[in-house]
Order: C-alpha cells, then sequence, then structure tokens
C-alpha cells in the first residue's frame, strides 16, 4: 500500500490545534473530548486527499482511497460525543458551505485564493466552539470571545504569510494587511478589552517589521510557530480562572 496522502501545509496545524485547545482549556474538559479530538484530527487529514481528489485527474482514485481509509477514525470518532451531545451535528452542519467553498476552489486549481484561506479559519474555529460547547454546553461570552481571538488571529496569518511569500511584490495586500493588524488595535480598546491586545502584539510588530525582508521560508514558519505559541499561552493567561 502506498503512503498516506498527508497535508502539506504545516502552518494549518496550529490553526487545527489551537482554537480546539482553548475550548477543552479554558472550557470543561471531559473524558469525550479525547474521541472529539481524534476525529477532529482525522476528519482534516482525510480532507486533503478528498480536496486533492478533486483537482487532479492522475492518482485520483489512489486520492480518494486515502480519503476514506482516513475518514474512517474520524467518523468512530465522532460517535461518542454525538451520543453524549447530539447538538454537536450543527456546529458540523455549519461547516459544510464553508467547506464547499474549499471544494470549489480545489476543483478551481486555485486553492491559495484568499477566501479559500479564510474559509479553513471559520472552519477551524467552528471546531473550537465545537469542543468548548461540548464541554460547558452551552456557547456562552466566553466561547464566543475564543471564536474571535482564534478568527482575529489566524486572519492575520493569512494576510501576513501572503505579504512574505505568495503576495510579496503586491503592494495592495501589504496596505491590506498593515491596516488590519493596525486596526486591531482601536477595536481592542473600542471593545473595552486592551489586556487583551497583548496577545496580538508580536503579529503586530512582525507584520510590519518583517515585510519586504529577505526571509527564508523555513524562517517564517518557525516565526509563525513561536507566534502561536506566545499567542495561545497570553490567551490563557486572561481566560482561565484566576
Amino acid at each position: 500500500m502506498s503512503k498516506p496522502y498527508l497535508p502539506k501545509q504545516h502552518g494549518a496545524w496550529s490553526m487545527l490545534l489551537i482554537p480546539f485547545l482553548f475550548g477543552v482549556i479554558i472550557g470543561k474538559p471531559t473524558w469525550g473530548h479525547l474521541s472529539l479530538f481524534i476525529s477532529w484530527i482525522f476528519f482534516y487529514l482525510s480532507s486533503y486527499p478528498f480536496l486533492m481528489a478533486q483537482r487532479v485527474k492522475r492518482k485520483r482514485k489512489e486520492y480518494f482511497k486515502w480519503a476514506f481509509i482516513l475518514s474512517v477514525p474520524a467518523f468512530l470518532g465522532i460517535i461518542y460525543p454525538v451520543y453524549t451531545e447530539t447538538r454537536l451535528i450543527y456546529f458540523g452542519l455549519s461547516m459544510i458551505p464553508f467547506f464547499l467553498l474549499n471544494l470549489y476552489f480545489s476543483r478551481q486549481k486555485n486553492e491559495r485564493a484568499f477566501l479559500n484561506d479564510v474559509c479553513a479559519v471559520f472552519v477551524f474555529c467552528i471546531g473550537g466552539l465545537a469542543s468548548y460547547f461540548y464541554g460547558v454546553g452551552d456557547l456562552n461570552r466566553v466561547g464566543w470571545e475564543l471564536f474571535l481571538h482564534s478568527f482575529l488571529y489566524f486572519l492575520g496569518t493569512v494576510f501576513y504569510v501572503k505579504t512574505m511569500i505568495r503576495e510579496k511584490k503586491n503592494i495592495r495586500y501589504k496596505y491590506a494587511s498593515w491596516a488590519y493588524h493596525f486596526g486591531l488595535v482601536p477595536l481592542f480598546f473600542i471593545m473595552k478589552a486592551p489586556i487583551q491586545l497583548l496577545a496580538y502584539l508580536p503579529s503586530i510588530i512582525r507584520a510590519v517589521v518583517l515585510y519586504g525582508k529577505n526571509v527564508k521560508v523555513k524562517t517564517i514558519g518557525i516565526v509563525e510557530i513561536v507566534n502561536s505559541i506566545y499567542f495561545f499561552i497570553v490567551i490563557l493567561i486572561i481566560y482561565l480562572p484566576k
């Protein structure tokens, strides 16, 4: 049997894990989260070969085969969480429109489109919302704030990475990225939550300071990993009970 076709976007792993872990740690951790987490991981792994099968004719059967193989533990893992909390189905349903857009962009061979990335961010953040809801049994203010933080942070990452790699010569992306990152400052003051702005300060700085610099792709990835860990820790410090 051939090796499994796994996602090549290493940066997507932080998008996959951080919102989900926010929901577990800041919410109410349960043993069922372990099963939900396994399911979440394998749904992501199976989505890659499935989407690849939409854009290429060569090896299409192989892609579909691995999409099926990787989806089996995903569906097995979701059985217990859905059995204990049937309303999780609504979170899955809410992901469908965004996944369909991902499917469209894959068929158009335009996976790097900005809207496609935004749709992926939405899906990952909904996963975090689901993990929070599964433990708490409700979507309260904290749950929605965690969703917002995850979305704002990773949307900034989309802007930044594009200005550093594929759109580094596109001046419109530069100004869009800078406007977005600087716009976070008044946003959090308007929300009367300036302390939460601390989680985004490195993002704002690197979006400006590193723009136009000849930075290797590997270095960009390392910076994003460190930045994601910082963001994760700061949000935990702010939201975990004192």
